[in-house]
């Protein structure tokens, strides 16, 4: 987004009338990327809201939306992150141990009509504000190929992860 532009939203904390616009989104935001098979679209959602009908009253998935006030279009997009308990761990650049919660960010997503207005930062700011007020150090994400400049122009940085999955 270029400075002194300003999205073209309001970005707020998402509530539980909220839960199917987020569910919604998670299926969006694999469906755009080309990994979701239709036939796991329904599942999907179902199961993605039924995670956060228990995970945002307990705190423990934290969500925000943003809306178009001004057209009256609702929901456009929204971001999301899970809290998690670590291990205590030695510190990355500082005295004292790093001991958690981590944030991992999860479910970033806007409208494609909307996108390119600078929506996406407003979601990530609010969420990065927030979790700096909670205190929280370490936040992760696995960015898609279309975030990952975002992401690096808010100060995210490629990391030495890797991936096992066991077949069923």
């Amino acid at each position: 987004m270029e400075p002194g532009v300003k999205p073209a939203c309001v970005v707020r904390p998402a509530a539980a009338d909220d839960i199917a616009s987020l569910a919604y989104h998670r299926v969006a935001m694999f469906r755009d990327m080309g990994t979701l098979a239709p036939a796991h679209e329904t599942p999907l959602e179902q199961a993605t809201a039924a995670y956060l009908r228990d995970a945002l009253p307990r705190g423990e998935y934290l969500a925000w939306v943003a809306e178009d006030g001004a057209a009256g279009v609702g929901v456009i997009g929204g971001a999301g992150v899970q809290l998690r308990s670590i291990l205590p761990r030695p510190p990355e650049g500082r005295r004292d141990l790093e001991l958690g919660p981590e944030a991992i960010v999860l479910n970033v997503y806007v409208e494609r009509e909307w996108r390119r207005r600078g929506i996406a930062e407003a979601l990530m700011r609010a969420l990065l504000a927030d979790l700096h007020a909670r205190g929280i150090r370490r936040i992760v994400l696995h960015a898609s190929a279309e975030g990952r400049r975002l992401y690096e122009r808010l100060g995210f940085a490629a990391t030495n992860e890797m991936r096992l999955m066991f077949e069923e």
